[in-house]
This record gives C-alpha cells, structure tokens and sequence, in this order.
C-alpha cells in the first residue's frame, strides 16, 4: 500500500523517487528490489547469488513490475559505467566480504555525485558476542577479539549469524572511517532497536537489549572534494 514508508520508515530518500535509478546492492531475495520498483524507482539488483536473484524475478512478475537482475559481487561491478545510479541501498551483507573498503569504492564509482548510499551492517561488537549467553552468567560476554584476522568461527543458525557462510567482523575504523575515505559524507546514522526488556533470557529480544545487532548508515557522495588552499577540486574518485 505505501511501498516508500515501508523501506524508508526513517525518510532519508524524499518524498518520491519516482524514475530514480537505483541500486540494491547485494539485496536479493525479492524484498528490496520490487518494493524500491513498487515506489517508481528504475531498479537493478545485484547479487551473488542467482537462487536470490530469481525470487525478485518472480516477485516482479506476480507484481506486474520492472526491474533488472545482476549476478555480480558487491565488491566488483565492472559491468557498471561511472555514475550510473542516484542512490544505492544495500541491506545487511558487508559482513560476509572479507574487507569492506572495496565495496565502498565501488558503490563510489557507480553512484552520481551528491547521490544517496543507505548501507545496514552488523555492529562489530555483535559479532563479538555469541548468539546465546553462557549458563550462569549475568549477562553477554565478548568472546572474539576486535582486532582479528580471517573469518569468525563457525556458529549456531540464530537472528545474529548464519549458519555455514564465513563472515567478517569489520571494525568501525573501516565502517565508518573507509566510507569516509571513500568519498562519502556521513549525514545520519542509526541503530534499529530490536530490545525487548520482557523478553525471555538469552533470545534476541533479551540479547538486544545489551548489544545493538545492527547499524544504518545515510551517506551522501562528495560533489566536490577541497585542496589544500580551499578551492573546489573536480570529484574525487578513490583508487585501490
């Protein structure tokens, strides 16, 4: 009924984005891809996965909408020109490369400047935290270090981790200081709240409630990057 409001509860793209090209960047699964085309939006959704890719298919088809499907990595998209879309979405994923900065350089590379990048990752420190508190134990603990190298141990499915992919921790430095270098400026950031303070010990509710599972970020392209005495320099595209 109100596509928009139901992947933007938070109102960071506008009133309408009606005609907009828009990326949902490793968001297969038919959610993200037909309720961004839903709303108006000229819509391609990328993702490794091809199984993922045709749910949006065959959502687009019982929907009657259009939309583009591309089988590629998040972190390489070479089959995109420079400055092809006005804004990219890109739900939970980045956990599951093993480092976050080629992605934002990508997601530089195709989006227009002063254009929108709304990325949701999983906090470090959840994945720090097992899925389930220890017995006897008041509270969460951190059980993996923050600075690591490789991918997390192999975990139980939960509402936290997968079970059987290799994720990555990324630590803030890389969130949100390697969004900066790649060219973006930071205009919003939020932690969705999923505590529930009468839920039942050790479940996600109860878990939430101690440790934030996920963050969003509103990043906008720099339209002009400023030299050293000041002026305005053309757009500045990051290197590998």
């Amino acid at each position: 009924a109100d596509p928009l409001r139901t992947i933007d509860a938070g109102e960071w793209v506008g009133e309408s984005i009606h005609g907009l090209h828009v990326l949902c960047l490793a968001a297969g699964g038919g959610r993200q891809g037909p309720l961004y085309a839903a709303a108006g939006a000229r819509v391609t959704v990328v993702d490794l996965s091809p199984k993922m890719l045709e749910l949006d298919r065959q959502v687009a088809r019982e929907r009657g909408l259009d939309l583009e499907t591309v089988e590629a990595s998040m972190d390489a998209m070479p089959m995109f020109g420079e400055a092809r879309f006005d804004f990219v979405i890109h739900p939970v994923s980045t956990c599951y490369v093993p480092r976050i900065e080629p992605v934002y350089r990508e997601v530089a590379r195709v989006l227009r400047p002063a254009g929108l990048y709304i990325s949701q990752h999983k906090s470090p420190v959840s994945l720090q935290v097992p899925a389930t508190a220890p017995e006897n134990v008041d509270g969460y603990r951190l059980a993996e270090p923050y600075y690591r190298q490789g991918p997390l141990p192999a975990s139980q499915p939960s509402r936290v981790r997968e079970s059987g992919a290799l994720e990555f921790l990324h630590r803030w430095e890389s969130l949100l200081g390697g969004l900066c270098r790649a060219g973006f400026v930071i205009e919003d950031f939020l932690e969705p709240k999923h505590a529930d303070v009468s839920a039942e010990e050790g479940t996600f509710g109860h878990r939430s409630c101690f440790v934030a599972p996920y963050v969003r970020i509103k990043a906008r392209r720099r339209n002009k990057q400023f030299s050293e005495d000041g002026s305005q320099a053309p757009l500045w595209i990051p290197k590998s």
